[in-house]
């Protein structure tokens, strides 16, 4: 074997050594349609004073964004969806109405001075001038919400509790009071607690509200809906089914009408199908229903591609070529129609993810996964292993590449 020759079945077993590492390293991401979860249409209301436009939009879809990190949910989906609405995607949540409340809370924190007959004065401080909210515990261990003002809340506050000693400070949240207490001397730091009879669930709640901000424009929850898991476990086990079942019919034919070849492209498919699920889990994707077809679709664009090389190396032993010869003429011959086939098949994934939402999005990177590694398999790892055979393992039959004796011309 040459060295050359050498060097490039290194590189394969390094890409298939990798692939595997990064394939099960760790599970592959599932989305809403696969795993189950929480379906959520929020729609935003206008109010007087208040415009929904693009902008308001997008600073709405980053308050839900925080929020929703705050419960965990690593592959939530959060989107614009037409001119006033935003859908959610929450994969994997058990407790739905908890986290559907959380979403279309305002959150609204204000700090007002309590009058004497149990009525708030004006606001004095928003939630704006908040730094963080975190839970921490009294003397007892009961939780509570200890907050933090930025630098300009900070002075402001200060400013308040210097100015109104002797007085209750009301602490809302939503219009509602948490907590109102006596105001003993002047608090420069910034910080303070906010207490109330909250189960530890119920303080992280509120301090992951606090934390996320309240919301620029009133929105409405216009639609709900929940996702069995139940649904996505039997989607992933029909998938599977129908993928075994495929790619056994097509090992199958790929071997009885291209013989060596055909064994050749079935290891390249294996190889290929860890790459992608390797790139998949590398760039942290989540795999859906729609993600899914876009990876079958691509096999079949790597099985297609291996179909056309390996119809140009008959025809190219049917002319009296070598072995050796035909398989470089082969695949340069090959690669004009696959490269083009190719870079239309990306052209029409960026336009998908550009243009397209959450399922189109996912279709449309799974496929472009899926279209580059079928290249790099049918090109590069096809061509290699078919030289291995020939020049190391002196495969170097006519017969065994699907051409008789008598189909050669003299």
């Amino acid at each position: 074997m040459s060295s050359k020759l050498m060097m490039r079945l290194l590189l394969i077993i390094m890409v298939v050594c990798g692939a595997m590492w990064l394939s099960f390293a760790k599970p592959t991401k599932l989305g809403l349609d696969l795993k189950g979860g929480v379906y959520v249409v929020l729609e935003a209301i206008p109010e007087e004073g208040v415009t929904i436009d693009s902008e308001a939009m997008d600073r709405l879809i980053e308050v839900l964004d925080r929020r929703i990190n705050g419960l965990g949910v690593a592959e939530s989906v959060v989107q614009k969806a037409g001119d006033n609405r935003v859908i959610i995607e929450l994969p994997g949540i058990s407790n739905t109405e908890d986290a559907i409340k959380m979403i279309g809370k305002t959150a609204l924190l204000e700090f007002k001075i309590m009058n004497q007959d149990g009525t708030l004065g004006e606001t004095l401080l928003t939630g704006g001038a908040l730094k963080k909210a975190d839970v921490s515990y009294d003397n007892l261990g009961r939780p509570q919400i200890q907050f933090e003002m930025n630098q300009e809340g900070a002075v402001k506050f200060a400013e308040i509790t210097r100015n109104n000693i002797g007085k209750q400070l009301a602490i809302t949240l939503d219009g509602a009071v948490q907590t109102a207490p006596m105001i003993n001397s002047e608090i420069p730091s910034g910080s303070g607690v906010i207490t109330g009879n909250y189960t530890v669930e119920e303080a992280k709640a509120t301090a992951t509200l606090l934390n996320a901000g309240a919301l620029p424009v009133k929105a409405e929850i216009a639609e709900t809906r929940t996702v069995g898991a139940s649904l996505g476990d039997e989607s992933i086990a029909q998938s599977k089914n129908a993928a075994m079942f495929a790619m056994a019919l097509i090992g199958i034919f790929m071997i009885v009408f291209y013989r060596l070849p055909g064994i050749v492209a079935d290891i390249a498919l294996l190889i290929f199908g860890l790459i992608t699920f390797g790139s998949l889990n590398f760039i942290d994707a989540t795999l859906t229903l729609p993600g899914i077809a876009g990876l079958i679709l691509s096999a079949g664009m790597a099985v297609d591609a291996n179909v056309i090389i390996f119809e140009r190396i008959k025809e190219e032993l049917r002319l009296g070529n070598s072995i050796t010869n035909s398989i470089g003429v082969g695949f340069n011959k090959g690669f004009v129609a696959i490269f083009d086939s190719n870079v239309t098949t990306l052209i029409i994934t960026t336009i998908l993810f550009t243009f397209g939402t959450g399922p189109v999005k996912g279709f449309a990177v799974t496929l472009t996964i899926g279209t580059l590694a079928s290249m790099f398999t049918a090109i590069t790892i096809t061509k290699i292993l078919l030289l291995v055979f020939v020049k190391v393992f002196k495969f170097e039959r006519s017969e065994l590449f699907g051409v008789k004796g008598g189909e050669i011309c003299k």
